[in-house]
């Protein structure tokens, strides 16, 4: 499986100047043992390619995904569980602690044990994992730890991405210049941007609440009643809640990350891969004015049109020739503020069981990243067992963490009234 990452896997590895790494936590009832855990690990690493690749850098730079057939195994590292929230400040230090992706597989475990709760963080290299990646992770850890006869079909990844392009987008002369032009005006941008010193990592926090069941029934029914989705009203929610706090600092737009799935069907469901298309959401000035419900319908019109519109082939082409620039992108990243208010996800439902044989899961606590970025903020949303989970992340020296609660409290009221 030996490929160049393509520039999209490129920012989220930052080309190695800075950690960029996630981490999905489910907190476990019943007696575990270690070398069940090391045992479930194994055989993730035994089906999915990038479980057992390095990142090497060739000549000019580039950093490609490299097989190797001697890779050490997922490692484990035990520490006593004391308390419930423990591990969002494990989670936090897991985000700043870099991989040596010179070596070792880019992805690892802390288990937080007690007599008979743990927690079990999983922590991986954003370059190898998308929301959809990480949920099929967990699912087939979960299944093997609990059934050790568990049998995961391994498969081949490509070594190329134009392998899953059709054969005319590789051959468009008019599509080639277009990058080309595009690239070397995007190379000039990035060298005149005004930057500002990098975020400490110190700094990284992230707040995690979830809804009760019956009000997380309430707001999808809601949804469903005013022709609308979850996605869109959590948007909504969110930008008034930044419009109210920040004031004049808010920006009005939300990124949503889609699955690349969706276009790409030879990446398979339960693959491993980590470049995201995106979209971007803002409330029009000809909308602020109307109700709640109203906006979000517009919300919800505007996103599916745009998810749409989206041309995967080209965008993957079109990426490939901004290799010469990705330094500059990433630089961009780390030192400029962005002109969004928050990136939101929604895993949706997590197609992950509650009930095992040996143990049950007492909670599935959304992912959450400790992004880099000069502008870090990341709400991850998903739901299991009827409740929807929200993990909200940034650092401190760009937003700091009282006014993140109070833009979690605001968009958390304007929820209940337009529920209640």
């Amino acid at each position: 499986m030996n490929r160049r990452l393509i520039v999209g896997e490129r920012i989220m590895y930052a080309d190695g100047l800075a950690p960029v790494n996630c981490t999905f936590t489910v907190t476990i009832k019943g007696a575990l043992k270690g070398e069940r855990i090391s045992d479930a690990l194994l055989k993730l690493q035994l089906k999915h390619p990038l479980l057992r690749a390095n990142i090497k850098h060739d000549k000019k730079g580039f950093p490609s995904f490299v097989m190797n057939p001697d890779i050490p195994a997922i490692p484990v590292k035990v520490l006593e569980r004391y308390d419930d929230d423990q591990w969002e400040k494990v989670s936090i230090s897991e985000w700043v602690e870099q991989f040596d992706a010179g070596n070792d597989p880019l992805a690892r475990l802390v288990w937080l044990k007690s007599e008979n709760i743990s927690d079990l963080i999983l922590v991986c290299a954003h370059c190898i994992c998308d929301g959809t990646t990480f949920v099929t992770l967990m699912r087939e850890f979960l299944q093997s730890l609990d059934e050790p006869d568990t049998n995961l079909t391994a498969y081949q990844s490509f070594t190329d991405i134009h392998e899953l392009l059709p054969g005319s987008y590789t051959q468009k002369g008019g599509l080639r210049l277009k990058a080309i032009f595009f690239s070397a005006l995007a190379k000039g941008l990035f060298f005149i941007t005004n930057r500002k010193p990098k975020l400490e990592n110190e700094r990284f926090y992230f707040i995690n609440w979830n809804f009760s069941s019956g009000f997380s029934s309430a707001l999808v029914k809601k949804c469903k009643a005013e022709n609308t989705s979850v996605q869109a009203v959590l948007c909504v929610a969110f930008l008034q809640a930044f419009a109210f706090e920040m004031g004049n600092g808010a920006k009005n737009k939300v990124i949503s990350p889609v699955d690349i799935r969706r276009y790409i069907p030879d990446i398979k469901k339960d693959n491993m891969f980590a470049f995201a298309p995106i979209v971007e959401l803002s409330i029009p000035k000809k909308e602020k004015d109307n109700d709640f419900w109203t906006i979000s319908r517009s919300i919800k019109s505007d996103l599916v049109e745009k998810v749409d519109k989206i041309n995967m082939a080209e965008i993957i082409v079109m990426s490939e020739f901004f290799h010469s620039t990705a330094r500059q992108m990433i630089g961009h990243l780390l030192s400029t503020r962005g002109s969004h208010d928050v990136t939101l996800s929604n895993m949706g439902v997590l197609d992950i069981p509650s009930s095992y044989r040996t143990f049950s899961v007492e909670a599935l606590h959304s992912p959450a990243v400790g992004f880099p970025w000069r502008n870090p903020n990341t709400l991850v949303v998903s739901t299991f067992r009827g409740k929807i989970d929200f993990s909200f992340s940034s650092n401190g020296a760009f937003l700091p963490v009282d006014k993140a609660r109070d833009i979690r409290e605001r968009a958390v009221a304007i929820l209940s009234e337009e529920i209640s």
